[in-house]
């Protein structure tokens, strides 16, 4: 016998959705009485602005089934309005540094919805750029400890902090995500992923102040398809080799994707004098477009965001059977390929195939410019078609 569907709309649990009243205890009452039915669930926000503060969807849940929290679209509407959740800006009402937080529940699908951060008022407040010990803001949805999750045509915007974080989470695939915060906006991260497994995240728009993409230690099998990513500071391996058994990553694949007006392409960071040892195996970015990058392809294992940082000692992570493969378009760095490596773990197998970079000077390509490489503690392998020529 199929399960019985229960429906709960976040309007008759109280929430007013007028964008001034605080909704935040509706949406709580709501996703209580969803998250303990027997049925399979749908959670619905219809298209109103909720002014909420932190909201803890956390389970584990009873449901039969798969639980579904959707945004609903005015039948009047085009398919940009939708339910929109705007956030306290009051940052003493946030007891942990997210705003939306999703943690161990099974089979969630996260449909649609705009998320609001409102974080220009935080922003000046942010002293993590430039001090190693400082206070983290919120980042705007969370997904925690949670196994097979599904989100799709969501739209997150002006993050205090990160926009989305997938953290310890397994089956986690979305869809059609839209991510925006200024370009000085200081560490929005459209996407961080930590260790996950098995995360396929597709047509993605990202223009932000920071990473397009993340993906930080403890993750294997991490697949990304056609990335918009810019403004912002690319998509990246890293950082890695900051902390005590932070556990490797492999298995990472970056591909048909373009990256346009951003701080970096596609890179690998670690921190010098690393605590423990660890490895960064089987990664591949291809068919990477650059436009306008500023340095298209890196492997930095010196990474020091600050003034001054600890290299009394190497980064002890070690990186092999990495491809770049298929990366074309435009830098406006004479260095378009950086390849510096631990003097203490090498790189070993890092192959660069078919590169074909031009210098970018103004409205066109400027072919009349060189472009360099640059290798350290690395024996590349440079096949067919290579422009900025090989390193010596």
């Amino acid at each position: 016998m199929p399960a019985n569907i229960g429906t709960y709309d976040v309007k008759k649990f109280g929430a007013v959705g007028d964008g001034r009243t605080d909704d935040t205890k509706a949406f709580m009452r709501a996703w209580e009485a969803a998250c303990g039915s027997s049925d399979v669930v749908k959670l619905v926000i219809p298209d109103e602005i909720y002014f909420v503060g932190p909201l803890k969807f956390d389970g584990p849940c009873t449901n039969a089934g798969s639980l579904t929290v959707e945004a609903q679209v005015s039948s009047q509407c085009s398919s940009s309005f939708q339910g929109t959740l705007k956030a306290t800006t009051d940052l003493s009402e946030y007891t942990t540094p997210h705003w939306v937080q999703f943690g161990s529940v099974k089979r969630l699908n996260l449909i649609g919805g705009i998320f609001d951060g409102q974080g220009a008022a935080s922003w000046p407040l942010n002293t993590c750029p430039k001090e190693k010990n400082c206070n983290v803001l919120p980042t705007n949805i969370l997904f925690m400890n949670s196994v097979d999750t599904a989100v799709m045509g969501i739209t997150s915007v002006n993050s205090k902090f990160f926009h989305i974080g997938i953290l310890g989470c397994t089956n986690f695939r979305s869809d059609s995500i839209k991510i925006s915060a200024p370009e000085d906006s200081p560490n929005t991260d459209g996407i961080h992923v930590e260790r996950s497994s098995n995360v396929p995240l597709s047509h993605l728009t990202i223009g932000t102040g920071d990473d397009c993409v993340s993906i930080g230690p403890g993750n294997s099998i991490v697949t990304l398809t056609n990335i918009r990513c810019g403004p912002g500071h690319g998509i990246r391996v890293g950082s890695l080799g900051k902390y005590e058994g932070e556990g490797d990553v492999t298995g990472i694949l970056i591909r048909d994707s373009t990256i346009t007006r951003a701080a970096n392409g596609v890179r690998i960071k670690t921190w010098q004098n690393s605590p423990s040892p660890s490895m960064v195996s089987n990664v591949t970015f291809d068919n990477i477009i650059m436009n306008r990058v500023a340095n298209p392809i890196i492997i930095d294992q010196e990474h020091c965001p600050y003034s001054k940082c600890d290299s009394s000692g190497p980064s002890r992570v070690r990186l092999s059977e990495i491809t770049f493969k298929n990366i074309r378009g435009t830098s406006v760095n004479s260095d378009a390929v950086t390849l510096h490596c631990s003097p203490e773990t090498p790189c070993s197998n890092v192959i660069l195939e078919d590169v074909n970079l031009k210098y970018y000077t103004g409205e066109i390509s400027d072919s009349r410019m060189t472009l360099t490489s640059s290798c350290l503690n690395v024996k590349p392998t440079f096949r067919r078609t290579h422009e900025p020529p090989p390193c010596k």
